[in-house]
């Protein structure tokens, strides 16, 4: 029985499939781990939001109790300064709560913005990573095909597609290619 001669085609077939394989792979296991990044990124923020909202109620809450003992002040007879005294030190007491709380909300403001930059990055990413797997996981199909029908011009096409996949894949880290 006479031997089928093996077209040399077919072995870069097969490596370029392997790393297309791989190149897959790592896209999928790199997506999802910037995808777990982005909800992560997400509920620390809105963690901090929330946090950034329950200063605001405590700075509200003090203004309010300053501008109290402030209306409060304005009632104490001339005669009595040891009250107004009294006054005067819950007043300043609270303009340095509120002076307080004003600059924890900043930083916690700054704090949240940050997490919400590295969510909209990771999903950057993660998205990139998505579009490398469809390309890689297409030219494989049409690689598997070509070795089975034996017809060059669909390794061509599945081989650009792969590159295309390759790319991408290679964006998802760098993101070198900037589509608006």
């Amino acid at each position: 029985m006479a031997e089928e001669k093996k077209e040399p085609w077919l072995n870069y077939l097969a490596f370029t499939t392997i790393v297309f394989a791989v190149c897959a792979t790592l896209s999928t296991f790199k997506g999802g781990s910037f995808s777990t990044k982005s909800v992560l990124s997400q509920a620390l923020a809105t963690d901090k939001w929330s946090y950034y909202q329950s200063k605001s109620i405590k700075m509200y809450l003090n203004e309010n109790q300053k501008e109290n003992f402030e209306m409060q002040m304005l009632a104490v007879p001339k005669n009595n300064p040891e009250l107004g005294l009294a006054y005067q030190s819950r007043i300043d007491k609270y303009k340095t709560k509120v002076k307080k709380y004003e600059n924890e909300k900043e930083v916690i403001k700054k704090e949240a913005i940050a997490l919400e930059l590295a969510r909209d990055e990771a999903q950057v990413h993660s998205k990139t990573f998505g579009e490398a797997v469809i390309f890689l996981q297409i030219a494989i199909l049409l690689s598997s095909i070509a070795a089975l029908v034996k017809k060059k011009y669909l390794w061509y096409i599945a081989s650009i597609l792969g590159i295309i996949g390759v790319i991408l894949f290679a964006d998802g880290f760098f993101l070198f290619i900037n589509v608006v």
